[in-house]
C-alpha cells in the first residue's frame, strides 16, 4: 500500500513531512512516476497535471489537499467509481473568515483614504467616515457561513445567500431569490465553490442586478470571476472597489491591468490555508472508512461538485 502525492512543491513538501511525523509507516510517492504503480490505493491531489492518475490501477480513495476540488473534476480521466473526499478543517475557516474580516474592516473604516492622507502628509481628522455596510456573503457552506456569523456577531448587517435555505442568526436567501438579494446588499462576498452553475458568476450580469455601488470581495475561485466585467463596473462605479484573492489566471500575469487598478487590493490566493498535520489525519481516517467499504469523511457530490 502506497500514497501518492501530485501536487506544486511547496505544499507536496509540507504534506510530506506531515505523513512522517504523523504515519512514517506509510510509503509516500512524489508524483505520479512510479515502476509499481498497482501499488497507489490512495492519491492525494492538488493542480495535478491532467491524467496523472491513469496508471493507477488499485486506487481506492482520491483526496484533495484543499478544500476545493475543481482541480481533480477538470481531468476527465479520473474513473467515477473512486470516492472523493477533501479537507474540512476549523483552522481553514479561521484563516478564511480573518483575511474576510481585514477586507470588510479596512473597507468599513476607509484605511485606503487614511494611507493616501499619510502619503500626502495629510491630517485628516473629521474628514473621512466609517461607512454603512450591508454585507451579502453568497456561499454559506462551511468557510461561507463562520464568516457571515462572525461579522453578525460584530455587529454588522448580514445577509446570507445559498442554493439551499439555512438556518442563520442573518436574514438569509436561497434557490431563485439570488436577485434579491443582490438588492440588499454594498458588500458582496463571494465564497462559492466552483462549479459549472458558478463558472463566470462575477459578471456583468450579476452585476447589473445591483442596487447600490458594491464592494466585491473574491475569496472563492478565479473562474468564478470575469476579470474584464469587474474592471468595466468598477470604471462605471457599479463596484466601488474589488478585493480579489483568486484571479483566472494564476499567477496573476503581469500584463493584468487590476495589479494597478486604484480601486483594486490583490493578495495571491492566500486567504485560505491548508495545514498539513489536519489533512494527514483525515486522510488517514478517511482511507481507513473506505477500507471497511464504509462513506469517507467530507465526501465530495460529483454532480454538485463540492
Amino acid at each position: 500500500m502506497r500514497f501518492a502525492i501530485i501536487a506544486p512543491p511547496v505544499p507536496t513538501q509540507k504534506w510530506k513531512e506531515g505523513f512522517d511525523k504523523i504515519a512514517p509507516h506509510i510509503p509516500i510517492l512524489i508524483g505520479a512516476e512510479t515502476d509499481t504503480p498497482e501499488d497507489v490505493e490512495c492519491a492525494l491531489l492538488w493542480r495535478q497535471p491532467e491524467n496523472s492518475l491513469k496508471k493507477f490501477k488499485n486506487l481506492k480513495l482520491i483526496f484533495s489537499m484543499g478544500a476545493g476540488v475543481d482541480h481533480i473534476f477538470s481531468d476527465e480521466s479520473i474513473p467515477k467509481q473512486i470516492p472523493i473526499c477533501r479537507v474540512v478543517d476549523p483552522m481553514m475557516a479561521f484563516s478564511m473568515t480573518n483575511y474576510i474580516l481585514m477586507a470588510v474592516l479596512n473597507h468599513q473604516r476607509s484605511f485606503y483614504d487614511f494611507q493616501i492622507a499619510q502619503q500626502n502628509k495629510h491630517w485628516s481628522q473629521f474628514e473621512i467616515s466609517e461607512k454603512d455596510l450591508k454585507i451579502g456573503v453568497l456561499g454559506t457552506g462551511h468557510l461561507g457561513m463562520d464568516a457571515a456569523t462572525k461579522l453578525d456577531h460584530l455587529g454588522f448587517s448580514v445577509f446570507g445567500y445559498s442554493n439551499s435555505p439555512k438556518e442563520t442568526p442573518f436574514p438569509s436567501f436561497s434557490g431563485e431569490e439570488l436577485d434579491v438579494f443582490l438588492t440588499k446588499i454594498n458588500v458582496l462576498i463571494c465564497t462559492v465553490p466552483f462549479t459549472s452553475k458558478t463558472n463566470g458568476l462575477l459578471s456583468k450580469n450579476l452585476f447589473d442586478k445591483l442596487k447600490h455601488p458594491t464592494y466585491l470581495i473574491n475569496v472563492s475561485r478565479g473562474a468564478v470571476q470575469v476579470e474584464k466585467d469587474i474592471l468595466e463596473a468598477l470604471d462605471a462605479n457599479i463596484l466601488s472597489g474589488a478585493f480579489l484573492d483568486v484571479f483566472e489566471q494564476e499567477p496573476l500575469v503581469k500584463s493584468s491591468p487590476l495589479w494597478e487598478h486604484p480601486k483594486v487590493k490583490i493578495t495571491p490566493h492566500i486567504a485560505s490555508l491548508t495545514y498539513p498535520k489536519q489533512g494527514v489525519l483525515q486522510v488517514l481516517e478517511s482511507f481507513d472508512l473506505v477500507k471497511k467499504g464504509l462513506t469517507p469523511r467530507y465526501p465530495v457530490d460529483r454532480d454538485k461538485m463540492y
